[in-house]
């Protein structure tokens, strides 16, 4: 006699659902809830993005801060920056941080109704300086003497310290006036968080680049 075996009966299988297609209403329903969901989505970044739009804005104007120095981060980066060049044994001095709107015009007169060279196109107002978004460099020999000079070798490494400095500068964020098509201003460095001197004349200042708002310059 064989052994038992039982048989296995698989249930039938049932017949496929058809799910029916959404009605026009439903269409309708869905659609302007996806509507509101971009909408809200969007006037979520505008919200956490306001300023920014609005300074983009070329009427839209806000009460200024009282700038009295550097920027905070443009100070803390420009002593890393003599702090790095000292290292390659380059010693950079900051000859020029914060100017206020007289010390700028009175520095656009000179070579025009003042006697020396023309140093600057700038009227107050018109420089990152400014705002505190930008400093001026020079060089120091080992006999202490100041010198803007951008072939000077001082740690004779066979490159020019004055481009050494330039590119340290520029790994630490800041852009150079040697970079610029007219009127290279070369002891400048800025850095302007993408502010245009225009958007700053209008009052708008980026605060939220750091907690402090401004500090003393050097």
């Amino acid at each position: 006699m064989s052994p038992y075996s039982p048989q296995l009966h698989t249930p039938p299988h049932a017949p496929p659902s058809h799910t029916p297609p959404p009605s026009p209403r439903q269409r309708r329903s869905r659609n302007a809830l996806l509507i509101l969901l971009i909408l809200f989505t969007l006037a979520a970044l505008l919200v956490n993005r306001y300023e920014e739009v609005e300074r983009l804005l070329p009427w839209a104007k806000q009460k200024p801060p009282s700038i009295i120095g550097l920027h905070p981060v443009v100070h803390e980066l420009s002593e890393q920056l003599v702090k790095e060049c000292t290292a390659l044994g380059i010693h950079v001095v900051i000859t020029d941080g914060f100017r206020s709107h007289h010390e700028q015009n009175t520095l656009f007169q000179q070579g025009r109704s003042a006697d020396g060279p023309i140093v600057t196109h700038a009227k107050g107002g018109e420089s990152y300086h400014n705002y505190g978004l930008a400093i001026d460099f020079a060089l120091k020999t080992k006999k202490g003497k100041l010198i803007w000079d951008l072939e000077y070798d001082g740690n004779q490494n066979k490159h020019a310290d004055w481009l050494e400095v330039v590119a340290v500068a520029k790994g630490l964020g800041f852009s150079w006036g040697g970079d610029w098509k007219s009127f290279k201003d070369y002891p400048h460095l800025q850095m302007d968080f993408g502010y245009t001197i225009h958007q700053l004349q209008r009052g708008f200042y980026p605060l939220d680049e750091h907690e402090a708002a401004v500090v003393p310059g050097q």
